[in-house]
């Protein structure tokens, strides 16, 4: 997304009035570079536990995925580019790369916003009509596709109108539209209304119905023994989810009311103070890639114990064997009381049993028999629906 001095109304200018103190550009360096290294590694580090376990391959965590990847790649892309263009005025890297620029922000918030609505609209089917068949590995590819589309569709303006301009002093990257006193505020309300309002309005409706049926019912046809670990399961990712929608929702908004004001109101732009302003919102917005591998780590204990795998290297960090449990990989039982499916681990005890009526078990005596008893003793995790994406909390059954 373009910076605000991007417009028509900068490029008559031709000293750079976007020059900072030595010192307040190391601090804003800082702060960008802190967002960058710990979205790009925090995200992988996601991405990785995904891959890495086979537990972890579930539509939820697909989505997941894919969210982590446009968060990282954004941040590694365009975060600190964004921030160098900002705090000097002046582009280096090119027309191609000005492109890019202006172009991919756009698509990777449009991918990471529609991934969390398709985790919203599974959450729901998935509680709401659990009996309904859920997605395929091939049908939730499909879908994650169809967003990357949709969003190079939508970004697709910004690369072909994107361009460089030299002055005496700067060159300036900005984009081009045919009327500039009016499209770039038009095209900006397009993209607030598509990859900001209409997926939190959908959100907002789907995890409200969501949240009254988990925290002041019960769940339609769920009537198994494990009925209340399943609840509190449910429970934790879908608060996980709200969580994770809230922080991009409160991340965003700033930067989108920044460019409706600024659109409305051009004089603002002439302000001196404004590129403090548009710094600010700016690394807001930036931040939001960094937040959800931390808020995964905080409430998830499966992606927590897949961070304690990731850095067990550190001397500070132990990973016990409930967490090496949580991450392996478990075989799905059907319940005879409800068509959801539990998960369960079966640890089986051989017992040797003498049985004095055949004989004194000496070593030199009589012809007694040892029965081998197996003795199985089970654990119904607390998980999800078909055993997915809920927490461990093991109970005996």
């Amino acid at each position: 997304m373009a910076a605000p001095h991007n417009g028509s109304n900068i490029t008559a200018n031709y000293t750079n009035q976007f020059v900072q103190p030595p010192w307040r550009v190391a601090l804003w360096s800082v702060a960008y570079s802190s967002v960058l290294a710990v979205a790009v590694f925090g995200n992988l580090i996601v991405i990785w536990i995904i891959l890495a376990h086979k537990r972890m391959r579930t539509v939820t965590n697909y989505f997941l995925l894919n969210l982590a990847f446009s968060d990282a790649s954004m941040a590694a892309f365009n975060t600190l580019i964004n921030f160098i263009y900002a705090a000097h005025g002046d582009w280096y890297f090119g027309e191609a790369y000005c492109k890019f620029h202006n172009f991919f922000p756009v698509t990777s918030v449009f991918a990471s916003i529609y991934s969390m609505t398709a985790i919203a609209v599974d959450r729901y089917m998935a509680i709401i009509h659990p009996l309904k068949p859920r997605l395929s590995a091939k049908a939730t590819t499909g879908v994650i596709v169809c967003i990357w589309s949709l969003a190079v569709v939508l970004a697709l303006p910004l690369c072909y109108f994107s361009t460089t301009k030299t002055l005496p002093h700067r060159t300036l990257c900005y984009v081009a539209w045919p009327r500039m006193s009016d499209d770039p505020f038009m095209y900006h309300i397009i993209v607030t209304v598509l990859v900001y309002l209409l997926p939190l309005v959908v959100m907002g409706i789907t995890y409200t119905i969501v949240g009254v049926t988990l925290w002041g019912g019960e769940i339609p046809g769920d009537s198994s023994d494990n009925y209340h670990g399943q609840l509190r399961a449910k429970r934790k990712v879908v608060k996980m989810m709200i969580i994770v929608v809230v922080t991009f929702a409160l991340s965003w908004l700033p930067y989108h009311v920044f460019f409706i004001v600024t659109g409305l109101n051009k004089r603002l732009s002439k302000w001196k103070y404004i590129q403090q302003v548009y710094l600010s919102v700016l690394w807001l917005a930036m931040s939001s890639t960094m937040y959800n591998p931390i808020i995964y780590c905080c409430l998830n204990s499966r992606f927590r114990a897949g961070f304690k795998r990731a850095f067990r290297w550190c001397p500070f960090i132990k990973v016990s064997s409930y967490d090496e449990l949580e991450l392996r990989s478990t075989r799905l039982h059907p319940t005879r009381q409800s068509s959801m499916y539990t998960l369960s681990r079966m640890d089986t005890t051989m017992v040797v049993v003498y049985d004095p009526a055949e004989g004194d078990g000496s070593a030199g005596g009589g012809s007694g028999r040892k029965h081998s008893l197996l003795i199985t003793r089970g654990c119904l995790p607390e998980t999800d629906d078909k055993g997915r994406e809920g927490e461990n909390g093991y109970k005996k059954r």
